[in-house]
């Protein structure tokens, strides 16, 4: 085999370490090396090494007997050391198995663990690394994790996007020794927390193992988030409170276990795009050992890597042996640890071809459409990279979701003032039918957020127009500018009531508008109770308070958790606020298709009539009522931006029999509690969404308003995004399929 070839495995061929009763058989895929060692390491970290034998498909494998779960194991690849042909081979470095399922032990990162010399990226550093790298470890097949009782439909979902050892690092009810930990996750009153809140699908930022940057070290600080994968396969081991040689396998397999049992979807935030080694001068901990050119996308000179994620490097998955590795992590997350979904970090990286162009014809979206281990699982994009035509949202295509960033600016710009006239309110209310209503793609393509883990929480939105990120030790220079953030008069905390009840209203207004809009709502764990990072909007570096959630918080936004549940229940209870496809303007009908007079969607003034052309161009509207009915439903909702109160008249027959207000996100007493007629005059606060649920005809009777209780009356509610006013069709009416 020479040096130019680059063979790949067949789909079926299986690597990584497979136990079996007599012992275990090591399979890597190294298509250019010349030899490869298997270095075993017992608990006294001496070495015994085992050379592998290659086949024609560049797969080198070697059965040990004896060797069973639990044994440490790291890999040292042979041949030519030519950065001009993309080959920096140095068995001097020990490597980690690309399919290992479990890791220990860390990194030095004063040790040597660069392939290279300090002097020169090109020359080799024969300096052995094997006591400063992590190692591979050896783990047995084990029971899956309890499924799901009933998979959740996308309509339902309600992603909670969570940082687990953040998440729980301060929970005052977990033992402090599980608290940051796969079994603190798994702890009885985390996950009633959830559930009472109405979250059914937590969106774990990652938990494939990772490490951090150099850079990053060298500040005394570690990377955080996650987002620096080493092992696709393996679970992250620092989340383990029980071990690091197997145990956090199986502690992930139980939290798994007991969010299912509680009817709770587990979807992981997954990293294929790049890699912890970073760029060909960074550390040499796996994939660049095994084949630089292999594994990784390079310049046209073979010595630099082409970096379209920002990080140092990029996964090519144009070569088939590395779409087969990412294939089969996705297969075995879903078989053997159970889980129900991914989103994927800077996808647009995945469908780059060979030459580094966006494909969306590209072999990874046919091989996972086709594939039946991945057929009804949740797929989220986050539709962009960093490099030419990066910018992907809307062009996903069917089977896929996207993360809606149009959603999260305007719903900032929109409770800011920053937005002129309803236009877009509308739109994004319904689904972004701009983006997502085409090739047959239903309302749930888009994930709807106001908050992510990258930027300000939603506390900080209303708290500083500035980024504050001095403790990351970079000068305040990372980080977004664009944040369409607004400190309400005055940056940072504050102890002015007025000031305060201010920012916690449009907070709730951010979170109505996230949560009854059609799509995929996704919370970022911590918004409902106010936490905050200090105005820090890039905090993947802080694994201190500045990031946990503080669940001792003695500050007030009870009403901001209050609201939170009240709409999440709202949700649940009428399918109006989660459709899978698109409404239109035509007739509700009854069972026997006899006509109601009402429509599946309308939009109102505050008049009770329906929107006229010149009300959908006037730029200075600041409020839209959206109407929702089916056959035996209906809902009116009122988003008010103004800064003064305006007068609503209720729409009459055939819209509603009567009214009863179910949730706003305005303060006790503001509005009625008694159930109301149509014609009947309200008083819409200013900066208030509020929500009617209205009694209808279903061709016999009229269905009455679910009964509320005072607490559920007065719930709140807030959320949204981005983008900016559009042309109206003829009839004046958004193109949102309102009405058409």
């Amino acid at each position: 085999m020479t040096q130019s070839e680059q063979t790949h495995p067949s789909g079926d061929t299986s690597l990584g370490a497979q136990v079996t009763a007599e012992g275990t058989l090591f399979s890597l895929w190294a298509p250019r090396a010349t030899r490869v060692e298997l270095a075993l390491i017992d608990e006294h970290r001496r070495q015994t090494n085992h050379d592998l034998v290659a086949d024609d498909a560049g797969v080198w494998e070697v059965f040990v007997p004896a060797v069973g779960a639990g044994q440490r194991y790291g890999y040292r690849v042979h041949g030519k050391w030519s950065p001009e042909t993309g080959a920096r081979f140095n068995p001097a470095k020990l490597l980690l198995d690309p399919y290992a399922r479990a890791i220990t032990g860390g990194v030095d990162y004063s040790g040597p663990i660069t392939d290279h010399t300090p002097g020169s990226n090109f020359l080799p550093d024969p300096t052995d690394s094997f006591a400063a790298v992590p190692l591979s470890v050896v783990v047995a097949d084990s029971d899956a994790p309890r499924p799901l009782s009933r998979p959740l439909r996308e309509s339902e979902l309600v992603i909670y996007e969570a940082h687990l050892k953040g998440y729980t690092q301060l929970h005052p009810a977990v033992p402090e020794h599980l608290r940051g930990t796969y079994a603190g996750m798994a702890y009885p009153a985390v996950i009633d927390h959830l559930l009472k809140l109405g979250v059914n699908a937590v969106e774990f930022l990652p938990l494939h193992h990772f490490v951090s940057e150099p850079f990053v070290v060298g500040r005394g600080l570690v990377n955080y988030w996650g987002y620096n994968t080493l092992g696709f396969f393996a679970p992250h081991a620092a989340y383990s409170s029980s071990g690091t040689l197997g145990e956090q396998v199986s502690e992930f397999k139980e939290m798994v276990s007991a969010l299912h049992d509680s009817g709770i979807a587990v979807i992981l935030d997954v990293v294929y795009n790049h890699t912890g080694e970073g760029g060909h001068d960074g550390p040499t901990l796996s994939f660049r050992g095994i084949d630089h050119a292999a594994y990784y996308r390079l310049t046209d000179d073979k010595r630099n890597d082409y970096d379209v994620t920002g990080c140092g490097n990029a996964v090519d998955t144009s070569k088939p042996g590395v779409l087969k590795l990412v294939l089969d992590s996705l297969r075995y997350w879903v078989t053997e640890m159970g889980v129900d979904g991914f989103r994927f970090d800077l996808q647009t990286t995945l469908i780059r071809d060979h030459a580094h162009h966006v494909d969306q014809n590209h072999e990874f979206k046919r091989l996972v459409a086709a594939d039946p281990v991945l057929a009804g699982k949740v797929m989220i994009s986050e539709p962009w990279d960093l490099g030419p035509y990066g910018y992907q949202v809307g062009r996903w295509g069917k089977g896929w979701s996207e993360w809606n960033d149009r959603f999260r600016s305007f719903a900032r710009d929109f409770w800011r003032g920053a937005i002129p006239g309803v236009q877009e309110l509308a739109t994004r209310l319904c689904g972004s039918s701009d983006i997502y209503d085409h090739g047959g793609r239903p309302a749930t393509s888009s994930v709807n957020f106001v908050t992510a883990h990258d930027g300000f929480t939603m506390r900080d939105l209303v708290t500083y127009d500035l980024k504050h990120n001095e403790a990351n030790a970079e000068r305040n220079r990372d980080g977004a500018d664009d944040n369409r953030s607004w400190n309400h008069g005055y940056e940072g905390e504050t102890d002015d009531p007025t000031i305060i009840a201010s920012r916690q209203r449009t907070a709730r207004n951010m979170m109505a508008t996230l949560l009854l809009s059609a799509g995929i709502p996704m919370i970022t764990a911590g918004d409902e109770m106010g936490r905050t990072q200090i105005g820090n909007n890039n905090a993947y570096c802080q694994d201190s308070p500045v990031s946990w959630v503080n669940w001792y918080s003695q500050d007030d936004w009870s009403e901001q958790e209050e609201l939170t549940r009240a709409l999440l229940q709202l949700r649940a209870d009428y399918p109006l606020l989660r459709p899978e496809g698109w409404r239109s303007h035509g007739e509700v009908t009854d069972g026997s298709g006899h006509g109601l007079g009402r429509s599946q969607i309308a939009w109102f003034a505050e008049s009770g009539t329906e929107m006229t052309t010149e009300q959908w161009h006037d730029p200075g509207r600041r409020t839209l009522g959206e109407y929702l009915s089916d056959g035996s439903q209906a809902l009116l909702i009122y988003f008010h931006s103004g800064w003064e109160p305006v007068e609503l008249s209720l729409p009459g027959a055939p819209w509603a029999l009567a009214y009863r207000i179910l949730a706003h996100t305005g303060t006790s007493g503001e509005l009625p509690r008694k159930r109301l007629s149509p014609g009947s005059t309200v008083t819409l606060p200013a900066r208030t969404v509020v929500v009617f649920g209205a009694e209808v005809l279903t061709g016999v009777r009229p269905v009455p308003v679910s009964p509320v209780t005072p607490d559920e009356a007065e719930a709140d509610v807030a959320d949204a995004p981005d983008t900016v006013g559009q042309d109206l069709p003829p009839n004046g009416i958004p193109n949102a399929r309102l009405g058409l």
